[in-house]
């Protein structure tokens, strides 16, 4: 199995883009992250206003878990319910940033290059923690060449990892991600995602809405 998975991501990293290759000056700009609950898993994604954060659009899909958690393999586990929250959108985002890694991947095709090039879009990754790779003055690297950037966003807080997905370059996505900043660890697109996915979950646990 891990063969066949390893050579979809060897054919996704084959067509990831790290140019700038979005709609510029950016209007609108989304975040996307996952909440689980049992098996099922549940994706949202918001999209806001890029310079005032104003929420223009919440849309959120769920789906039964058909791949197991394993390091590394993501995408597979996440990306078909994202590509379906997506299709659902009325207001694309010109930037979408996912809530893991781009290109700060083993075989430099982590779950935003994966929707980047799935969906293509423009995806940046931000992750919570160090997947592979070793830092050095705040930039990630693996094998001498650079991928990312460690990033301490807030006092006290453990710093995330910001990494081009698609259609952005490394200078660019850690650019546009410390505008994001409001004075929280995650920047704002993706500490929304988190917000509205977890009340969404809340909601479902309480029989709320099916």
């Amino acid at each position: 199995m891990y063969e066949e998975l390893i050579e979809k991501q060897e054919e996704i990293r084959k067509k990831v883009l790290l140019i700038d290759n979005f709609r510029t000056p950016i209007r609108v700009i989304g975040g996307v992250d996952q909440a689980f609950i049992d098996d099922v898993v549940i994706s949202c994604i918001v999209v806001c206003e890029y310079k005032t954060f104003e929420i223009k659009e919440v849309t959120y899909s769920k789906m039964k878990v058909k791949f197991p958690y394993i390091p590394g393999f993501l995408a597979f586990r996440e990306g078909p319910v994202i590509a379906k929250t997506w299709k659902k959108l009325k207001s694309k985002p010109d930037i979408l940033l996912v809530d893991g890694n781009g290109i700060l991947h083993p075989r430099m095709a982590g779950l935003a290059s994966h929707i980047g090039v799935l969906l293509n879009v423009a995806t940046i990754g931000v992750a919570k923690s160090l997947l592979c790779g070793k830092v050095k003055n705040g930039k990630v690297y693996i094998d001498e060449k650079q991928v990312g950037f460690e990033l301490v966003t807030k006092k006290g807080c453990k710093p995330i990892y910001v990494s081009p997905g698609h259609k952005v370059s490394i200078k660019t996505s850690v650019e546009i991600v410390k505008s994001c900043l409001k004075g929280y660890k995650l920047p704002e697109p993706l500490r929304l995602a988190h917000i509205y996915v977890n009340k969404i979950k809340k909601l479902k646990l309480m029989n709320v809405f099916i």
